[in-house]
């Protein structure tokens, strides 16, 4: 169907149909679904039954590929692409990302996913640079561009460098500070040697931004751990980090449980405050969709008291997500640290110290409670580690004095 109020497109997994869908023209919104021809591909957490998909979650999930209301800049943004919401932004790109290989082809147009696809296709700078305050480099502006649907209420752009995609990143706020925190957790991680996407400085016009390359490709894409955590019902008893795993168990999907232990570590040393359920998950072949396991950890800005005075640097009691609201109950899910090695983290500070140097958001005395806090929270884990030797120690005394007495108690009875 198409007209002036609708448009009718296939959803699309790279070359896969998935489903007929109708677009409103005016929200931007699914208004009908049609034949589902095939159940499989439809997005993860979207529960097909009896051939039929709720209209409801899939617009949800439509609607989550949109650039989020939040984003820094978006309403003057929105105005210079004439467009009225960033919802509106999803069909003008076909709802290409750089993230997963869902698109929608417009009923008989006959586009094909190698011809549109952002990862082996250019795209316009149009979008970004006008997301970035910059406005755009010509009177015709280009919508086809993977920044329609990147999410984060941070400003973003994606550029080809080297002929890489690449997610350029800026901060908020009077420090900036955000940039800084994802390279320094990408040191943090490559000293611990967790699995991660590195980051990278850029300083332009004295503004500093992260650059990091796409870890997905033409062949796989990240799913979420909330999309993950649909696809089953979750009981009342059962917390969130059980759920999740026992999500991740049911689609076999391994190393799940190793890959929080790091991820929850690093979150507790650089102090993150947002490690939502949509900034981890898992990455899938598009294609075989079988799963590869745990996705690089990214997106780790959101931490070192970012948006905190110097004054409240280093407060012990910080908010975390996404499985504890506390850093100092959610360190207590780890179930090993054996492949921690403290000692890496020697000089980490010094390190911070000398990645901000230069900053004119940043002053010394900032840095200076920064590079101390850091310090606190490594010495602050150390403890917990010890703690917890001691505890699994004591735990497997008890374990071999409760075998030995039933075992004592079943010679006795053999011979009585």
């Amino acid at each position: 169907m198409a007209n002036d109020y609708y448009q009718g497109y296939t959803l699309m997994h790279k070359n896969t149909p998935v489903a007929e869908i109708v677009l409103d023209n005016a929200s931007g919104t699914i208004s009908a679904i049609g034949e589902i021809y095939t159940p499989e591909h439809v997005p993860v957490g979207i529960a097909v039954k009896k051939g039929k998909v709720d209209r409801a979650a899939l617009n949800e999930w439509w609607k989550s590929r949109a650039i989020p209301a939040s984003r820094d800049g978006i309403k003057s943004a929105l105005i210079e692409l004439n467009v009225t919401s960033t919802q509106k932004l999803l069909d003008k790109c076909l709802g290409l990302s750089l993230s997963d290989q869902y698109w929608i082809c417009p009923v008989d147009s006959g586009i094909s996913w190698e011809s549109v696809n952002f990862f082996q296709n250019d795209f316009s700078d149009d979008v970004g640079n006008i997301l970035f305050g910059k406005g755009s480099s010509s009177d015709k502006i280009s919508l086809m561009s993977p920044d329609n649907t990147s999410d984060g209420w941070l400003k973003k752009k994606w550029k080809i460098i080297d002929e890489k995609r690449c997610l350029i990143k800026g901060g908020s706020g009077a420090t900036q500070q955000e940039p800084y925190n994802e390279v320094l957790a990408s040191y943090i991680m490559e000293r611990l040697g967790i699995p991660h996407v590195p980051y990278t400085l850029m300083i332009q016009d004295d503004y500093p931004y992260s650059v990091c390359i796409d870890f997905i490709t033409p062949q796989t894409e990240l799913i979420s751990a909330w999309y993950i955590m649909q696809t089953q019902q979750k009981e009342n008893h059962v917390s969130v980090y059980q759920h999740y795993l026992n999500c991740c168990d049911a689609l076999n999907i391994s190393g799940v449980k190793e890959a929080l232990d790091r991820m929850i570590v690093l979150d507790y040393l650089i102090a993150n405050e947002d490690r939502h359920q949509n900034n981890f998950g898992v990455v899938r072949n598009a294609e075989t969709l079988e799963y590869q396991g745990a996705a690089p950890i990214f997106d780790s800005g959101t931490s070192l008291w970012f948006d905190k005075p110097i004054a409240l640097i280093g407060q012990s009691k910080i908010n975390s997500k996404p499985f504890k609201n506390r850093h100092e109950e959610q360190i207590k899910l780890v179930s090993s640290f054996d492949w921690l090695d403290l000692k890496a983290l020697d000089g980490i500070d010094e390190q911070l110290r000398e990645l901000m140097r230069g900053s004119i958001f940043i002053d010394d005395a900032r840095c200076d409670a920064l590079c101390s806090a850091l310090k606190r929270r490594v010495a602050s884990l150390t403890e917990v580690v010890n703690d917890h030797k001691i505890f699994v120690s004591v735990s497997n005394c008890h374990d071999d004095v409760s075998e030995d007495i039933a075992y004592s108690g079943e010679q006795d009875d053999f011979e009585r």
